[in-house]
């Protein structure tokens, strides 16, 4: 894929730092149109695109050691035994090649000695039985290597999705939104494959170098000239390969945004989500006709880059070429001058060809390698800044639900903006208390509760917990007594029962009480009109699963937090899909739940829905700028909330026309 080629970011070492900088892209009117102009991605996978285009043959070669050294690392903490089995498969196959080469040497010695050609042959037979077991023994042990491999491999990718997932489940979710956290995260995400990618490529560089090294040490057994020779063949080999590698990828570099776009303009005309618009709005027709052209645009650099490349390629081949004649020159001099036999060379040729298609395997193999490395990198430290940004767990544990959570001057601010969502707010609330937080979008209402809850710590001022600061508190303890009925509540893939089922997963799974759950928060209509109930998957993905509308998906996340049955309720926006009738009932429940001792935290546009609060708190632009019940702040004059409260209201009562009263009736119930 496209987007799987790596760059260096911040990974010093074989990459030249000079040439760190993504070369310009190609200048696409389709491009300025539709995305302003030639931009990057800004995604984690795209933090590694410039190492490959970077990447030197003496940097590489330098970083082979550390690189095998991490898969082996990874290997022998998940599977030993597999692990020595791939090992001892590999060396025996260096040792199986070495052995076939001498033995090889030894069936020349006999065919090219003197006397009749049946005598030669049989006297040849020993030695070619030989080579076939030697052939047959590296067969059965590069066999024996692809099982261990196989069965290691899935077992790695495993161990390091459960290595990055398990603290990052715990990071505080003010980090978890910082955008280079998450960044790093995505790109992490990716070294978990590369994990298991690294085992199979850190395989075939061992068996690469086992190779050259019997090989090597075969021709050093012949004859000490010969493996300067194998030097002399394979070396410019190996630098042709990184060079006509390295032009493939500036290529890619050059042009990956402009097919990013490409990929997702094909996705646009073939999605769900544009697909409306695609048809009503004509996009369709318009949007094909810029998809063609950027492919056209990519064909003729594509054709470009194909006569680059065999110039190079050609340029790489006759050099090497020189280098093979040169060395089979060097090597006949010292067979016609009797320096060594012809049984002898014929072996040299041999061993010489196979060197050259290994070192060309691990020019590739350590290519792929390196690259893999530069996502698990991320892994690591990922894994490690995670466990850094990890909410505490030796805190204070809460034995009982918190009778009464003050904010004392509490001040919070976003990763990355320049102003307090919350700035300097102090309020009390208590056991069984109805406590309203309204005003307009973005007030500071939602972070205010999400602080109660204690998904963010403040920057200055104290959250106290029945008199202990938030920031001393296991907060997984504090989690236990809340139940979160959020504005933009997670529509689980999931059957409806699991759904539910999710408010308190570590409950046992019985559907008479999500069937409870269901019914009180009147969601038992929605899962009795799906086709399997509570096993119905609530995903079209899948074969037979099957789509929520908004409102249905509102009273399942009501009916996961009545499952939770938790002492504190922060209700947010928990009605805005939900028709007149369902969310006055919504309402009603929500609110009894505090006359079972429950402490509600509502916000809500509707201020009509706040009226039976304790206490309903006006926010504006972070700031606490009013408070009081219902009737108090109504008849407060210059009050914020009595005049958003009228302004809802005259939407009912100033209807004109025969059907005002009617109207004035209905704006009435709801309000109620």
């Amino acid at each position: 894929m496209w987007h799987r080629f790596p760059s260096a970011g911040r990974h010093a070492g074989p990459v030249r730092r000079a040439s760190g900088r993504r070369p310009k892209g190609p200048d696409s009117a389709v491009e300025r149109e539709l995305f302003g102009g030639h931009r990057e991605l800004d995604t984690g996978y795209a933090r590694h695109e410039m190492a490959r285009l970077n990447i030197s043959f003496r940097g590489m070669a330098r970083r082979i050691p550390h690189l095998v050294a991490q898969s082996v690392r990874l290997a022998w903490a998940t599977d030993r035994a597999a692990l020595l089995l791939v090992a001892g498969a590999e060396l025996g196959q260096g040792l199986g090649t070495a052995f076939g080469l001498l033995a090889t040497n030894r069936v020349l010695v006999e065919l090219f000695a003197a006397g009749p050609t049946p005598e030669r042959v049989r006297a040849a037979l020993p030695s070619l039985l030989w080579v076939a077991c030697a052939s047959a023994l590296i067969a059965v042990l590069r066999g024996v290597s692809t099982a261990a491999t196989g069965r290691l491999e899935p077992k790695v990718e495993r161990a390091a999705n459960v290595r990055l997932l398990r603290p990052v489940i715990h990071v505080e979710l003010a980090d978890l939104e910082r955008a280079e956290f998450r960044r790093l995260l995505d790109s992490a995400r990716y070294g978990t494959d590369s994990a298991r990618r690294m085992i199979s490529h850190s395989v075939g560089v061992l068996n690469a170098l086992v190779s050259l090294a019997a090989a090597a040490g075969v021709l050093a057994v012949l004859h000490p000239a010969l493996l300067p020779m194998l030097l002399l063949i394979a070396l410019p080999k190996g630098y042709g390969t990184i060079r006509s590698a390295r032009r493939m990828y500036q290529s890619i570099q050059v042009w990956l945004e402009h097919l990013r776009k490409r990929h997702q303009l094909s996705q646009l005309l073939t999605g769900q989500e544009a697909a409306a618009e695609v048809r009503v709005h004509g996009a369709g027709p318009h949007l094909l006709g810029h998809f063609e052209r950027m492919s056209q645009e990519h064909e003729t650099e594509q054709a470009r880059l194909a006569r680059a490349e065999a110039a190079t390629d050609l340029a790489s081949s006759a050099v090497s070429g020189l280098a093979t004649a040169a060395t089979y020159g060097l090597l006949g001099l010292l067979l016609q001058g009797g320096v060594i036999p012809l049984a002898v060379a014929g072996t040299a040729v041999i061993a010489i060809r196979n060197s050259t298609s290994q070192l060309g395997q691990l020019v590739r193999q350590v290519n792929h390698l390196y690259e893999q490395s530069l996502f698990y990198l991320d892994l690591e430290k990922a894994v490690s800044n995670a466990a850094d940004r990890a909410m505490p767990t030796d805190g204070h544990v809460l034995k009982r639900a918190p009778q009464e959570i003050r904010f004392d001057h509490v001040t919070f601010t976003y990763p990355d903006r320049p102003t307090p969502a919350v700035d300097d707010v102090s309020f009390t609330v208590r056991q069984g208390e109805i406590v309203a937080l309204v005003g307009d979008n973005g007030c500071g209402k939602s972070t205010t509760a999400r602080l109660l809850a204690g998904l963010y710590l403040p920057d200055r001022g104290h959250i106290l917990v029945d008199g202990t600061d938030i920031r001393e508190l296991d907060r997984a303890s504090l989690f236990q007594h809340v139940a979160l009925i959020d504005q933009s509540f997670m529509e689980w893939p999931f059957t409806a029962g699991k759904n539910i089922h999710l408010g308190r997963p570590s409950d046992p799974y019985s559907p008479s009480d999500i069937h409870r759950a269901a019914a009180y928060a009147e969601a038992d209509a929605v899962i009795a009109e799906l086709p399997q109930g509570l096993n119905t998957l609530l995903d079209r993905n899948y074969h037979q699963g099957v789509g929520l509308s908004g409102g249905q998906w509102q009273r399942m996340a009501l009916a996961r937090a009545t499952f939770r049955a938790a002492p504190i309720v922060i209700a947010d926006e928990p009605t805005a899909a939900l028709d007149a009738r369902s969310e006055i009932a919504a309402f009603e429940r929500i609110r009894r739940l505090a006359d079972q001792g429950a402490t509600i935290i509502l916000i809500s546009h509707r201020m009509a829905s706040c009226r039976h609060a304790d206490t309903i708190y006006v926010l504006d632009h972070g700031r606490l700028v009013e408070h009081g019940t219902h009737t108090e702040l109504l008849t407060r004059p210059g009050s914020r909330y009595a005049a958003a409260y009228k302004l809802q209201a005259d939407q009912y009562a100033h209807v004109p026309g025969p059907a005002a009263a009617a109207n004035v009736d209905r704006g009435d119930r709801l309000r109620g």
